[in-house]
């Protein structure tokens, strides 16, 4: 039995179901891994116990993936599986901020005592009179799960889409639209367009990389969305264009003590995700994770540490060892499996960053003295016996 510890609603209904072989429990202490969402876990104390923690999402802002990785904890996102509901929701703000929507439905209410608001409304649409997103030109910045999404939608619009991402994966370049015009630099991607959109994640090389410069290139009256992380733009820029009408607007899914003041925004909850449908996604991406890990040894959608799969755990022994991505980390773990004896049927080793997984099957089950020896290697964080 393999047991479960749940943080945080997962779902809107409350279902989760690992199935057969899983229990979920109250006490961390007694849970073999965490399933979770939000919670922020910098300071949390994690039992030895934990070997995984999957969040039900693709940000781990909230999670201290380096100093876990040290322990042996594989952390886990679920990456794409909210993409379409992000992509939904940027695709509403291009229209809001383009047809006066929210601003005429507040005239209406605020004039519902007028005994001739039929007629009255008819005049006052002229105050409301927007522009169509056909023929525009939007440049998306990040073309991930999200981002292709959003430029293919657009480009479906019949607007004129330019797409930036330096480190696009072979998956997501397939999966783009051939309208959607790729750009090398930053720079021509802001330059002269209508609407930009970010869709990147918060790192050093990207906080703040939407600035005066940026907002500067924009075409007069241009739209600024950010439904990716509040600190990829420099928000004291933002509001300086906003009121000076170099942006017309600014719509952003983060509701911060300085763009709650800006003029000219729409601003939502963090709802970009917000759907019953994107966090079932999530929840099931997240489980199936986890269990691949915990049945299998089989890493997918790691943050701190690099994929890797051997396929079912159908040997007589399956062994994992999470270690610094150090020189000879395999020369010591075969000697130590060769003085006792074992016979590897196959071995895989993956690294990623400072941190690697070495993963090994055996004809025979290792016997304790074995798998001791293994943890006392130098720099081996943890050793994990699935089978």
């Amino acid at each position: 039995m393999r047991y479960i510890k749940t943080i945080d609603d997962i779902t809107k209904d409350g279902q989760v179901t690992f199935g057969d072989g899983y229990e979920f429990v109250t006490e961390v202490e007694k849970a073999d891994a965490i399933l979770m969402r939000s919670t922020d876990l910098h300071g949390y104390e994690l039992p030895e116990s934990i070997r995984a923690i999957a969040r039900c999402g693709a940000g781990v802002n909230n999670i201290p993936i380096e100093e876990y990785a040290k322990k042996g904890v594989v952390v886990f996102n679920s990456p794409g599986a909210n993409s379409n509901a992000v992509k939904e929701l940027v695709l509403a703000m291009l229209v809001l901020s383009s047809r006066g929507v929210v601003q005429s439905m507040n005239w209406v209410r605020e004039n519902a005592a007028d005994p001739d608001i039929f007629v009255n409304a008819e005049k006052a649409k002229k105050a409301f009179v927007g522009r169509e997103l056909k023929g525009k030109s939007i440049a998306v910045i990040g073309l991930g799960n999200v981002g292709s999404k959003v430029a293919n939608a657009c480009a479906d619009l019949g607007m004129d889409v330019y797409g930036y991402d330096p480190f696009i994966s072979v998956e997501h370049a397939w999966a783009l639209s051939q309208k959607v015009q790729r750009v090398s630099t930053l720079e021509d991607a802001c330059r002269d367009r209508d609407y930009l959109t970010l869709h990147v994640p918060s790192k050093a090389d990207t906080i703040h990389m939407i600035g005066e410069e940026q907002l500067n290139l924009l075409a007069p009256d241009a739209v600024l969305i950010n439904y990716s992380r509040e600190t990829i733009v420099d928000e004291d820029a933002v509001d300086a264009a906003l009121r000076a009408g170099r942006i017309a607007w600014f719509a952003t899914d983060f509701a911060t003590q300085k763009t709650v003041l800006m003029p000219n925004t729409f601003i939502t909850t963090h709802s970009g995700a917000g759907t019953g449908e994107a966090e079932a996604n999530c929840a099931d991406m997240a489980i199936s994770e986890l269990k691949d890990y915990l049945e299998n040894g089989n890493i997918a959608n790691s943050v701190n540490y690099p994929p890797c799969s051997m396929g079912k755990a159908r040997a007589a022994s399956r062994v994992a060892c999470l270690h610094a991505n150090v020189p000879n980390m395999i020369g010591q773990i075969t000697a130590v499996l060769a003085r006792d004896n074992a016979n590897v049927q196959r071995m895989t080793n993956e690294s990623a960053g400072e941190n690697a997984y070495t993963m090994f099957d055996t004809d025979e089950h290792l016997d304790d003295e074995t798998i001791e020896a293994l943890k006392q290697i130098p720099s081996i964080y943890r050793v994990r016996v699935i089978k």
